[in-house]
């Protein structure tokens, strides 16, 4: 019996420690809850550019020859009609110099045909009397006046040689003018690939050199067929013309991130697909008064989206399982998963089409372990201290 009651005190004693170490239920876990708000909201699409400047030329050599003088540098600003090289010219004065020797040449035999016309005119002048008086027979006559045609000829041939012989002075005058090579338009010379030495020629493949100009630069970008058709659905406008009237200013985001100090306009868009890349392209004009841009630099179009009065969340709020994007609903301190439409995401915010009202309140972060209908302790803190509190990840 006293053994029995010993076992008995034990099982009472090890079920009275096992109670004593029994973990205790613990409350709800505090979690951080936001309200839902209204925000005006500016987005931007981004689209990368090519810059070039508004007008690019290629200089290149009317003539052939070998270039004796490189008179600008590369990154120079110059004006039209400025040289900008000269090319060897030995040749050409030679041919110059017998270009004007034919046509002194041309101009003795115009005198001496002149002359033979005059004697000729002469003779027909003094026979035709006699003819009329019967003094003479009329076959002397028309010797003298066939002479007369014949000299007449060769006075036209003089003349017409000297008109080939002026001709061909010019032609080489324009040559010699043509071995000054001139800037087309004022810009900013590019690179200089050929240097003194160099035979160059009019049917070169490499230019001698590009001027830009740059006072306006155009930056160029494109748009798949998708997000053409989205923006022509988007922009205010009956036809191509007032649509692009219509369009906000954009902004051009340089290769170092910064944001270029003027914002330019969309000014034209090319008229069809290109089949290479599926792609329709846009054309945007920046002013370049300080020519910090130039021919060749790359950037990143910015495009705004503005949305006025839109609900917002943060976008730590969100969860998506199967394509359908979630957020936790808090009411009388108990969370419950509730289906969201979401428009855009911007700035660490989603932006809300459908699925919650303004004021309500929705758990803001940490949801990774959270489900419907389970109570939860409300931690109000303020959204934007949030979204800004999240960086970037590279």
């Amino acid at each position: 019996m006293n053994n029995k009651l010993a076992i008995l005190s034990l099982a009472v004693f090890s079920l009275t420690a096992c109670k004593k170490e029994a973990p205790k239920q613990g409350g709800p876990k505090p979690y951080p809850v936001v309200s839902v708000e209204a925000k005006n909201i500016t987005g931007y699409q981004t689209f990368p550019a090519t810059i070039q400047g508004r007008i690019n030329n290629d200089v290149r050599a009317k003539i052939q020859g070998y270039i004796t003088q490189v008179l600008v540098d590369e990154g120079q600003y110059v004006t039209k009609g400025q040289p900008l090289f000269r090319l060897e010219t030995n040749i050409l004065n030679e041919n110059a110099a017998a270009s004007k020797a034919g046509i002194g040449a041309s101009e003795s035999s115009i005198a001496a045909a002149q002359a033979s016309v005059n004697a000729a005119q002469v003779e027909v002048n003094k026979l035709k009397p006699l003819v009329q008086k019967n003094i003479i027979s009329d076959v002397q006559l028309q010797t003298a006046q066939a002479n007369l045609a014949q000299a007449q000829a060769q006075l036209q041939q003089a003349n017409a040689a000297k008109r080939q012989a002026v001709a061909n002075y010019k032609g080489v005058e324009a040559n010699i003018e043509y071995s000054i090579i001139r800037a087309p338009i004022s810009g900013v010379i590019g690179k200089l690939p050929l240097k003194v030495g160099s035979l160059v020629g009019p049917t070169d493949q490499t230019p001698l050199t590009t001027i830009s100009d740059t006072s306006e630069i155009y930056a160029y970008f494109s748009m798949n067929e998708k997000e053409y058709f989205d923006f022509l659905e988007k922009s205010p406008g009956a036809s191509m013309p007032e649509k692009i009237k219509n369009l906000p200013m954009v902004e051009l985001q340089l290769a170092n991130g910064s944001l270029y100090s003027e914002k330019g306009r969309i000014e034209a868009i090319t008229g069809q697909i290109d089949p290479t890349t599926g792609t329709i392209q846009f054309r945007v004009g920046f002013a370049n008064a300080q020519k910090l841009l130039s021919n060749g630099n790359s950037g990143i179009i910015r495009f705004p989206q503005t949305y006025d009065n839109v609900l917002v969340v943060p976008e730590s709020a969100t969860y998506e399982q199967q394509g359908i994007v979630y957020v936790y609903k808090v009411e009388k301190d108990t969370a419950k998963n509730v289906v969201i439409t979401v428009i855009d995401r911007i700035n660490n915010m989603a932006l809300i089409q459908s699925g919650v009202n303004k004021g309500e309140t929705i758990v803001a972060a940490g949801i990774g372990g959270l489900k419907s209908g389970t109570a939860v302790k409300p931690k109000p803190i303020k959204m934007d201290s949030l979204v800004q509190s999240i960086k970037p990840k590279f």
